[in-house]
């Protein structure tokens, strides 16, 4: 019986021992504050250095054009609710926020056959035309636009059927056939709409006419 007051002490001692071992750790050590404890409390992912976002160049695109290049990107409408949009040199050309795209082909809001085609006649040489549909871009063309816009370098112009998405980038006096076109036929089989395929999205970089040519 004389035993156990000694032994409560003991105990004690331990306790108080032990809680103080458990605090230092907990606390990192003297002079350290509690990075312990808030460690316990932050989370994983809170600790890592977030990675810095993709830096954006012109008009969007990845990475920068080369020198005396054109930086571009178009999309075509999204069946006949989101119109088309057309930037180059970081400049928004066409958009609906802007207010001046239409149904069926936008290079100036033209949609009538005529208007087209005055358009298009006088362009000077070298000249670049940007395109991109909305809704319908073909109802409206007879064969002589068509063949114009292969004039200008378009391969799928000849083809073009009611609701199909078209984007293209041309030039009034080009030998070759452009690298910039997409063209995407209006099939039930694989629309992504109901009633029109999905839209078109292109960017790239165009090299500057040179004032020698």
């Amino acid at each position: 019986m004389r035993l156990a007051g000694p032994l409560r002490i003991v105990a004690l001692v331990v306790t108080v021992g032990l809680t103080w071992i458990v605090i230092s750790i907990l606390l990192g050590g003297p002079g350290t504050g509690f990075p312990r404890i808030q460690q316990l409390f932050t989370s994983p992912g809170s600790s890592v250095t977030a990675e810095p976002r993709a830096r954006k160049y012109k008009c969007g695109l990845p990475q920068p054009c080369p020198e005396e290049h054109l930086a571009f990107r178009m999309v075509s409408g999204a069946a006949n609710v989101i119109g088309p949009k057309i930037c180059l040199e970081d400049k928004m050309l066409m958009s609906s926020v802007k207010d001046n795209v239409g149904r069926g082909l936008n290079i100036a809001l033209v949609n009538d056959v005529n208007d087209l085609l005055k358009f298009i006649r006088p362009l000077h040489e070298g000249t670049l035309v940007f395109v991109a549909s909305y809704d319908d871009p073909a109802t409206k063309m007879n064969e002589e636009t068509r063949k114009l816009f292969g004039e200008l370098g378009s391969r799928n112009a000849k083809e073009l059927a009611f609701r199909d998405s078209w984007v293209f980038v041309g030039a009034k006096g080009v030998q070759n056939k452009s690298p910039f076109e997409q063209h995407v036929k209006n099939s039930k089989h694989t629309n992504k709409y109901e009633g029109w395929p999905e839209a078109l999205e292109m960017e790239g970089c165009i090299p500057r006419r040179s004032s020698a040519s």
